[in-house]
């Protein structure tokens, strides 16, 4: 099996969780800031769309027993970013691309144990490919970006930027400050 990437996803070992998070599962759980928490029983991922939140979580499962990078290589989680792919060398892990549920011509970012060869696909509660934002996600060279959008403000947990070419408003997705770190 596999589990959904998009945004940047934190990408954790089952294992390492049940073996190494400070509380187990049951902690791991509660600790997770939102909702796209999926599962497919050997990796477990946590989505955002801000750096800023993937690397806060990040520094809170590091804080609880897992390790993330020693000698250049992913040791219990690794970030996976849909367009980027992983942020380290990974050899439990490896990135691809697998059919969207429910949609024979779109397909999505993935991510699966190194050498599995299942293509089912693991997805947040609720998740549905018409509203993801697999099915949204546009790409545009990052500096030009930055330069069009115009933070206006934060909105039911999203900061809200207004692109000043097309006028449009762009919500970026934010996880709550961290209150235990």
């Amino acid at each position: 099996m596999a589990v959904l990437v998009e945004g940047i996803s934190v990408v954790v070992r089952a294992h390492a969780i049940v073996e190494h998070y400070a509380g187990g599962w049951k902690a791991f759980r509660a600790d997770c800031p939102n909702d796209t928490l999926c599962a497919d029983g050997t990796l477990v991922r946590v989505g955002f769309m801000d750096p800023r939140d993937a690397k806060q979580f990040v520094e809170r499962l590091t804080q609880k027993g897992l390790a993330y990078v020693q000698d250049g290589e992913a040791v219990d989680l690794v970030l996976a970013d849909q367009q980027r792919g992983l942020s380290a060398p990974c050899k439990w892990a490896e990135l691809g691309r697998l059919p969207a549920p429910g949609h024979t011509s779109a397909s999505v970012a993935a991510c699966r144990m190194a050498g599995t060869e299942e293509d089912a696909l693991m997805t947040p509660d609720g998740w549905t490919y018409t509203d993801s934002l697999s099915a949204r996600f546009g790409s545009t060279e990052t500096d030009s970006t930055a330069e069009r959008l115009e933070f206006l403000r934060q909105e039911n947990g999203a900061d809200v930027y207004r692109d000043t070419e097309t006028g449009e408003e762009v919500f970026v997705g934010r996880t709550p400050p961290d209150s235990d770190a």
